[in-house]
């Protein structure tokens, strides 16, 4: 068998159809699918009633924190430290704990980033993946009751 033959072989033995040992950044298809995933995110948050509470806690324009979700998650997923090189360390609970985060707002950005991946085509196995880490994030966000 050819080293190639080999190395797709242990490429489709993984998660789904994932080498093991590729991050969630190589997964996802690398810093354009990163971009495109956040845009989808902020465009249902912006277009869906059901996420108007947490589309309350954001400024007039979304073009600032479109960046700040894209460069952070971009080294969260194992790419490129866009955001580190830019702010230093994300301190994510310390930023946003002047917003009042409760498990209506954990959920709400918890459906729309799910649907966001969904609509930008991430398989399964990583949108799982992701989800699961997301809500570990996303619940230690929780600043207040409710």
């Amino acid at each position: 068998m050819s080293t190639d033959q080999s190395r797709q072989d242990k490429q489709t033995d993984a998660v789904g159809q994932s080498d093991p040992q590729a991050t969630a950044f190589e997964l996802i298809g690398g810093e354009e699918k990163v971009r495109g995933l956040v845009d989808r995110f902020y465009d249902l948050m912006e277009l869906e009633p059901e996420f108007a509470g947490i589309r309350a806690l954001h400024p007039v324009s979304l073009d600032g924190s479109r960046d700040k979700l894209h460069w952070f998650l971009c080294g969260w997923m194992g790419g490129p430290n866009h955001y580190i090189e830019r702010f230093g360390h994300p301190r994510l609970r310390a930023r946003h704990l002047p917003f009042p985060i409760g498990s209506s707002e954990r959920d709400q950005w918890m459906v729309c980033m799910g649907r966001a991946m969904q609509d930008v085509g991430v398989e399964q196995p990583l949108l799982d993946r992701l989800l699961e880490s997301f809500y570990g994030t996303a619940d230690w966000m929780r600043n207040r009751a409710g």
